[in-house]
């Protein structure tokens, strides 16, 4: 099956049980905790996240697979740093990975079935799945202290997708972990998500709140977004293991319309109809016009006060969007200015 796997692009390929109980009373605590925030479908499937066989009865095993996306694209820290630019999670620089990785899966399983018929369906990040729980627990690599799993090999950058099947095949060994005493992705979160080691507050992380909240960006947090506009990876890029991430082969992953080096002021030009033609088949699409917009708002406020950047800012003070104004006019007071 790994052979079958590296044909289709995946990079790696291993196999688990279907019993996570013991990682249930976690999840139950995180989501006690409110730590899902407005991700009311984390609640809403409840412990059928750590429950295959429920999801899908008559699973047995789990196929975990992994597909490197990490691109050829303007160097991350450097973008980062400088304040004019527009920083955008490299896992969504490109196209969008669901269909590809489910489309590959669905392949894999196929082939799988014109060997050993069996009873299957294929999952990308798009059900109630504990993903890196079974990755793990396969040999894949191990939880870290972010909660993203990490490997020896290749880091974090990568994405996964499972295959669940009524196969009894034979399981892999899961690996230890390898953290020790580190805490780099900890010390390295803007927002100090990562509130203890494998714990994380998405109400504070940057991805939640460029991505899933739907309202306004809390005020206190704004500032130490920075120039992300969509995503976080500080705490991969501070990570030692990712000095072992291995690019992405993938042609559909490589940047489009230049999004690893454009500028706040660029993206927040676009008009509606520029964002849903450039958008059409990426991540970010998903988002919306507005919170596109938002997210630059907060983007622009943390940046250097440039001509253009108050130019652009003003240009958007009556934008139609009661949550767009709001933004806008935190970003001209952060420069001194109220809105026209």
């Amino acid at each position: 099956m790994k052979v079958w796997a590296g044909e289709l692009g995946f990079a790696d390929l291993a196999v688990s049980g279907v019993d996570l109980s013991s990682a249930e009373p976690g999840l139950e605590a995180w989501l006690a905790s409110g730590f899902h925030g407005e991700m009311d479908y984390m609640a809403r499937h409840g412990m059928m996240r750590a429950r295959p066989a429920e999801l899908v009865p008559g699973t047995l095993r789990v196929v975990s697979v992994r597909m490197n996306y990490w691109p050829q694209a303007a160097d991350a820290q450097a973008t980062l740093a400088d304040g004019g630019r527009a920083y955008i999670s490299r896992y969504a620089l490109g196209r969008d990975y669901h269909k590809l990785v489910r489309n590959r899966l669905q392949k894999l399983a196929e082939r799988i079935a014109a060997e050993m018929p069996h009873g299957y369906r294929v999952f990308t990040d798009s059900a109630p799945v504990l993903e890196v729980e079974l990755a793990s627990r396969a040999g894949l690599g191990w939880r870290g202290k972010h909660t993203l799993l990490l490997n020896r090999r290749a880091g974090s950058y990568y994405f996964l997708g499972e295959i669940f099947t009524d196969l009894p095949l034979p399981v892999d060994a899961p690996e230890a972990p390898h953290c020790g005493s580190c805490r780099a992705c900890l010390d390295a979160c803007p927002t100090g998500a990562i509130v203890a080691p494998y714990q994380v507050d998405a109400r504070r992380c940057i991805s939640y709140l460029t991505i899933e909240l739907k309202g306004a960006i809390p005020e206190e947090l704004r500032p130490l977004i920075g120039n992300r506009i969509y995503g976080c990876d500080d705490c991969q890029l501070a990570c030692p293991w990712n000095r072992f991430a291995q690019l992405g082969a993938e042609p559909d992953f490589a940047p489009r319309h230049r999004l690893d080096e454009a500028s706040l002021v660029e993206l927040f030009a676009w008009s509606e109809s520029e964002f849903q033609a450039r958008m059409a088949g990426s991540a970010i699409y998903r988002i919306g016009y507005e919170r596109w917009l938002r997210n630059l708002a907060v983007g622009l406020g943390n940046a250097p006060g440039t001509p253009e950047v108050i130019a652009a800012l003003q240009a958007r003070a009556d934008d139609p969007s009661g949550l767009v104004r709001e933004h806008v006019g935190w970003a001209l007071a952060r420069h001194g200015l109220r809105g026209t």
